[in-house]
């Protein structure tokens, strides 16, 4: 809210300003000094206002009078040439408010008090029908195509990459967005007064240069966050664009003055309008590095992930003591790499996520993580232009649409993934084991064995089952059993259960089977149709190993738990130490050291390890570490003791305490296997001991399903696909929703509280509300790629610059303001504050400078050369098949021109002294003095420009 009012209340100050001198001036003069007015002096007032009828009939201002001579008294003659010179002609589609004579000052004053909130009213809709083309031109502008790439390891890589180049769309496209009023208003000026010259449509141009020059930069510069800076990052194709916008008026100044003076010819018209394409053409020279460019020295930057990458001059990335440190290494940043570190950010953010929210699932961190993308994705002209709109009209930023896209692409990736297949239920039946492995203590009683359907399970299906002996054999170790398992119509799964006996009898594992037999007709087995029951001896410690040698885990598993198996006993309290080892993985990068011990309580024959994996900036991880464990122990304190050789040895050695009978198993295990007797035998089996598998290898590898939607997001996390829009429905519905604007500015603090709307954002909202009604009616984007929307658009916007013209004039005309003035204080003020909030929005979040500075010497010389080049090759061609000549009096303009292009070259030096300045280094922010200094400069430029072009309009000046 503070960046809002800031802007608001310096921009609602100048406007202020400025109508409250020219209403003021022009209500004093004609209500204190009406009788020393005389016809002469109005002769002169009427000359400087305008050519004379036949030269510009749209202009002029005064009509032949309908009162013969004979019928007027001469003593009111004053009076009525008064009212005459003060008539308006009629405009291009504003009608003409009427009557136009006999009017008090305080009417004209009213007049244009209406006049001028028409303007203002004309401009709001205008920024939001801009908003709609800039979404359409952003639509256009992110069309991609696919492309086959080879990686430098020879790996074709198929990717999808933009066909339009970055510096062609902001100097086409983007350019015409933020500068179509001023385009068009200067080509319908043309067409309005029969093809003659008028100074509203170049005024706006010039007047707009001027205070996008001045102003813009000047807000941006002391708007930066304190102790922050921005540096242009494209330095070559801004020194272009530079040196472009000022070379369009001094060519002005030539055609104008020095060429054919006062006539524009046929091929000084089209000349200007071929500047623009070369403009285009020499920009894209310059950011491709081709022709003279790839001959000139390179430079070289580390970028925020430390790789080495070609940049231009003293790129944001670094600062310039910082570059000269580094060594040099060429390497190329293709689409390719672009990718690779976009790749490497989404899994670097998850990682920053999965530490910050360790409770939350992968599907919400990978949620928020491409929210996060999206928002520090590069963002183009047309992103901050919309989103500067909508917070001056009451609907909020994009936030939330961000919020809405990150979850749709998740979805929609996802369900790409994970794709169910509705036909299963036509899938043959299938009746098998789940699990097909069970293993059990010898002391359970029973347990229950599960068998499942699969497929079309709306039959009656049926098959058989019976036990077989293993090393286990029925009636001594298990009660065998036979039966038939039924499934009725919709039944996917039965039960039945097994008995196993138990007896004192030490004996090492053993196993039996189930089989699955004879189904019903339709019906087939598949594996495991036999299941394997492993009987597991409970008078003994047990053995203790790892299920596998080697395990295969996901770099995104997070914390994987490694399991210690207990076989062969399950008795006592034992005590598995366990450590791990670095391999090709290294612990504290690839996961968290682990050391400690394992307790397995009686009867527990399995445990734990929970291995922390850590994820990093690497999208193909295979590397590898070890864990061991150590030999196992009964626990010290461990008197319920019920094991084999506890009851055996009691029986022969009294009450002999349990320490003594460590002992003892300690000086059997000293003597020679050959030298045991069966009794020291068993013994020996009954303490804990280590299995085979004491050392397993855990290999960390990325997850293709994991791989697969990092590279699937990554491609979707593009920001221009929150600007359009994909029905009529969603369209009406913003418009008709009040949201808030954020104030964070995408921060993402989750800590803040949500906002709602405000009074600002109610008043903006119902005043805005009809703009955004009508032109909700404008097709969305999604429809032809955003074409439509731009053509309607496009249309649109003119329409209302033909009448924004007419206001302006009939403004100037009520107030005795000429239209020289008109469009240099109030028509170019009004054009260019959605792009003053854009700059600022920009200059604040962004890295660089290009998005709020970069455009605006490529927007001026864009606008001189379609605006001005397009409007006078019209007029120049029309007339040439008439066969008389354009005349364009070089006057207010060529003063306007040559005084705007001796500022600009001020404020251009005053930027470039801040990029090499030590105390600065940037063209924006650095310390407060020198920022508000500066600023203060170029401020004063406007200033001084906007007074003397008004002096020099009313002849108080001579050129």
């Amino acid at each position: 809210m503070m960046l809002k009012r800031q802007v608001l209340t310096s921009v609602a100050t100048c406007a202020a300003l400025l109508l409250m001198v020219y209403v003021s001036a022009y209500a004093l003069a004609l209500a204190q000094f009406p009788d020393q007015l005389d016809e002469s002096s109005y002769s002169m007032l009427n000359k400087t206002r305008s050519l004379n009828a036949s030269e510009q009939p749209h202009s002029r201002r005064v009509r032949e009078s309908e009162t013969d001579d004979d019928d007027v008294d001469p003593g009111d003659n004053i009076g009525i040439e008064l009212d005459e010179i003060a008539t308006c002609s009629d405009g291009l589609i504003l009608p003409l408010w009427m009557p136009q004579r006999h009017l008090s000052a305080g009417d004209r004053a009213l007049r244009g008090f209406i006049y001028f909130l028409l303007m203002i009213y004309l401009f709001v809709g205008v920024s939001i029908i801009s908003d709609r083309f800039m979404a359409a031109i952003e639509a256009i502008t992110s069309i991609e195509r696919t492309v086959v790439m080879k990686t430098p390891s020879g790996e074709k890589k198929t990717m999808s990459v933009r066909i339009w180049n970055e510096t062609v769309a902001n100097l086409t496209l983007m350019a015409l967005g933020s500068s179509a009023p001023e385009i068009l208003l200067s080509v319908i000026e043309i067409y309005a007064r029969d093809f003659e010259s008028g100074d509203l449509g170049p005024g706006t141009i010039v007047g707009s240069a001027a205070y996008n020059l001045f102003v813009i930069i000047a807000l941006c510069m002391v708007l930066i966050p304190t102790n922050e800076k921005r540096r242009i990052k494209h330095l070559r194709v801004f020194t272009v664009t530079a040196v472009f916008s000022v070379f369009a008026y001094i060519w002005l100044w030539i055609i104008l003055s020095v060429s054919s003076p006062g006539i524009i010819e046929v091929w000084e018209g089209l000349l200007t309008l071929l500047f623009f394409p070369v403009t285009v053409l020499w920009a894209y020279i310059a950011e491709r590095r081709l022709l003279v460019y790839k001959y000139m020295d390179k430079n070289y930057r580390v970028n925020k992930r430390g790789t080495v990458v070609t940049g231009e001059h003293d790129q944001v990335e670094m600062d310039p003591e910082t570059a000269k440190s580094k060594n040099p290494a060429i390497t190329f940043q293709s689409d390719s790499t672009a990718f690779d570190e976009a790749r490497r950010e989404y899994i670097s953010l998850l990682a920053e996520l999965r530490q910050k929210y360790p409770d939350a699932d992968l599907e919400q961190l990978e949620m928020m993580a491409q929210e996060q993308m999206i928002n520090r994705g590069s963002k183009s002209r047309a992103f901050y232009r919309i989103q500067a709109t909508r917070k001056l009209i009451g609907s909020g930023n994009l936030m939330r649409k961000i919020q809405e896209r990150a979850h749709s692409d998740l979805t929609e990736v996802k369900a790409q993934l994970h794709q169910i297949d509705d036909d299963e239920d036509d899938e043959p039946t299938r009746i098998y084991f789940e699990p097909g492995h069970y293993t059990v203590m010898e002391n359970c009683g029973e347990f229950e064995v599960r068998v499942v359907r699969r497929g079309d399970i709306s039959t009656y299906s049926t098959v058989e089952f019976e036990t077989q002996d293993g090393t286990a054999s029925a009636g001594s170790d298990y009660v065998g059993k036979r039966g038939i398992i039924n499934f009725p119509p919709g039944v996917d799964e039965q039960r039945f259960k097994i008995e196993i006996i138990d007896d004192d009898i030490f004996e090492e594992d053993e196993c039996f089977y189930i089989r699955l037999f004879n189904p019903s007709a339709h019906v087939n087995l598949t594996v495991p149709q036999i299941a394997t029951i492993m009987i597991l001896d409970d008078d003994h410690a047990g053995i203790f190993a790892f299920k596998e040698s080697v395990i295969e885990v996901t770099e995104s598993v997070g914390v994987y738990k490694l399991s210690v198996m207990r076989y062969s006993g399950a008795r006592g309290t034992v005590i598995v130490p366990y450590w791990t080892e670095d391999g090709t993985a290294v612990s504290g990068k690839d996961f968290e050291p682990l050391s400690g011990e394992l307790v397995f309580e009686n009867n527990a024959t399995e445990h734990f390890i929970s291995i922390i994996i850590l994820e990093e900036s690497s999208y193909e991880k295979d590397v590898k570490f070890k864990v061991h464990i150590g030999e196992p122990r009964l626990a010290p304190d461990d008197t319920n003791k019920e094991s084999f050789f506890n009851r055996f040895f009691a029986h022969h050695t009294g009450d002999r305490t349990h320490d003594e009978m460590l002992a003892q198993i300690k000086e059997v295990e000293r003597k020679p296997i050959q030298d045991l007797t069966e009794l020291e035998r068993i013994l020996l089996l009954s303490k804990p001991r280590n299995g085979e598998l004491t050392t397993t290898h855990v290999r960390i590898r990325e997850s293709q399903e994991f791989k697969a939607t990092v590279d699937k997001l990554v491609a979707k996390a593009n920001v221009s696909a929150v600007l359009g829009t994909s029905s009529w429905k969603e369209q009406f519905k913003d418009a008709l929703t009040v949201v808030p604007a954020d104030e964070s500015e995408f921060d993402n603090d989750d800590d803040v509280e949500e906002v709602v709307p405000r009074c600002f954002d109610y008043i903006s909202h119902f005043v805005c509300l009809f703009w955004k009604v009508m032109f909700a009616f404008v097709p969305p984007t999604d429809i032809c790629r955003g074409y439509i929307t731009f053509v309607v658009s496009i249309f649109i916007i003119g329409v209302l610059t033909a009448v924004i013209g007419d206001a302006a004039s009939y403004f100037g005309c009520a107030l005795n303001i000429k239209d020289s003035v008109t469009a240099i204080c109030f028509v170019a003020l009004g054009t260019s504050i959605p792009d003053t909030f854009a700059s600022i929005i920009a200059a604040k979040q962004d890295e660089s400078a290009d998005n709020c500075i970069g455009n605006v010497t490529g927007s001026n010389a864009v606008n001189v050369f379609l605006g001005i080049g397009l409007a006078w090759s019209i007029a120049s061609i029309y007339h040439m098949d008439r066969g008389t000549t354009f005349n364009v009096e070089p006057g207010t303009i060529g003063f306007a021109v040559a005084l705007f292009c001796g500022e600009a070259l001020i404020a251009i030096s005053i930027m470039m002294y801040r990029r090499v300045s030590k105390s600065t280094g940037a063209e924006l922010g650095g310390p407060k003095t020198l920022k508000w200094t500066h600023a203060s400069i170029l401020f004063a430029l406007w200033v001084i420009y906007l007074l003397l072009s008004t002096l020099e309009a009313y002849d108080i000046i001579k050129i």
